[in-house]
């Protein structure tokens, strides 16, 4: 199947031919015209499926389709003045109105949705902005004020401008809620409950998650309507394209297998995740003291620097960066050569999410995770969920 045979406007399918992109993924394929009949969704896809089109494409030719009924039917009597769906006031001067709202659970990933809501809908003529914390407000509630048709917005920071007025969603018809189960981990599940209460109550929903537990399960029944469930890859299922290996090597090795690595795979982007923050900077560290360039992102760095680093990782300036889980969620490279678990992560589920950062898009991609002794009941309960057995290498020092 192909982008045209899903029935995309014109406008929105020259900017996604102009992005390379010919054939839909399977999310897409399945989810896009399922949006387009006003059907809400609940949603089931890891990250690097293809999610964020899913819900931006039929979105942004929704929105487009209606301000073209508005234009037709908003010839009036000479004078007169009434508003139409998107908020505006005929013979006074434009002013839109919030229509959908994204609602995700970090500043990277709101950037990374809005940049691709720039890309597929710019010779639509709607107009987006990101909200999100950590920064001043300011700037923010200026784009607000200039009109918006779509919003995607962090928790905190939306409800804090909701509170002082600065957004209104009343006129809203489309609201989604993406990686809701990163929303739960994160602890943002009262702010959900508080934003619910003032959303109009007739609305389309798109729930995105990459794993299913019970209490996303409850969520999304208190929050849809007869919704359509569209399911690809599942979270136990690792990426064909992606070669693993685990190597078993003690704590205090670990560093210096890293560096050895890293030295041979000098001209490849990688991905290093670590458990902690406090891991992260010091990984880093290490890696600057061995003469290869790195930075760290995790959340208690600042907005300024995380954006920094991640441009300067994109560019390939730098060539490897150091995450944490929740900051990986941001980082979207199309051609990410190499993923390294310096630590394993707590919960076999976020070692699928960790490897599908590479091996995207048909690319091949490596994946190698360092285990100590005492993380190997990780590894075992990794193979376990995936149905798959890790080549293992023993290091030696």
């Amino acid at each position: 199947m192909t982008f045209n045979e899903l029935n995309i406007a014109e406008p929105i399918l020259k900017a996604v031919c102009e992005k390379g992109y010919n054939e839909p993924t399977p999310i897409q394929e399945q989810a896009i015209p399922v949006v387009l009949r006003g059907k809400d969704i609940f949603g089931i896809a890891q990250t690097g499926t293809g999610k964020t089109a899913a819900f931006a494409i039929p979105i942004l030719q929704m929105l487009s389709e209606d301000s073209a009924r508005d234009e037709r039917s908003s010839v009036i009597e000479p004078g007169a003045s009434r508003r139409d769906r998107r908020g505006r006031s005929h013979g006074k001067k434009e002013c839109r109105a919030i229509r959908s709202l994204i609602l995700t659970p970090t500043r990277e990933l709101a950037l990374q949705i809005g940049d691709c809501f720039t890309d597929y809908g710019k010779y639509t003529g709607l107009k987006h902005t990101a909200i999100f914390g950590g920064v001043k407000q300011n700037p923010q509630t200026e784009k607000l004020r200039q009109g918006v048709d779509i919003l995607i917005a962090t928790p905190g920071r939306l409800l804090d401008l909701i509170a002082q007025g600065e957004v209104k969603l009343d006129a809203l018809t489309h609201f989604v809620l993406d990686e809701a189960d990163r929303m739960l981990d994160m602890g943002f599940i009262a702010d959900i409950r508080r934003l619910l209460k003032v959303l109009p109550a007739k609305r389309q929903t798109l729930f995105f998650s990459a794993t299913m537990p019970k209490d996303i399960v409850a969520l999304s029944g208190s929050i849809l309507h007869d919704p359509v469930r569209v399911e690809v890859t599942p979270v136990s299922s690792t990426v064909d394209t992606v070669d693993q290996c685990v190597y078993f090597v003690e704590k205090p090795e670990k560093k210096g297998l890293l560096i050895s690595v890293l030295k041979k795979e000098s001209d490849q982007s990688v991905l290093v995740f670590s458990r902690t923050k406090h891991g992260a900077d010091n990984i880093s560290r290490t890696l600057k003291k061995a003469g290869i360039q790195s930075e760290a992102i995790h959340g208690n760095k600042s907005q300024g620097q995380r954006q920094r680093a991640l441009s300067d990782f994109k560019s390939g300036k730098i060539k490897v960066m150091v995450a944490t889980d929740i900051a990986a969620r941001g980082i979207d490279i199309h051609e990410l050569n190499l993923v390294i678990n310096y630590d394993l992560p707590d919960v076999a589920e976020t070692y699928v999410h960790r490897i599908g950062r590479t091996g995207r898009a048909g690319h091949t991609g490596r994946a190698l995770t360092f285990c100590t002794s005492d993380e190997q009941v990780m590894v075992k309960d990794i193979q376990k969920l995936t149905g798959r057995k890790l080549a293992t290498v023993r290091h030696t020092a």
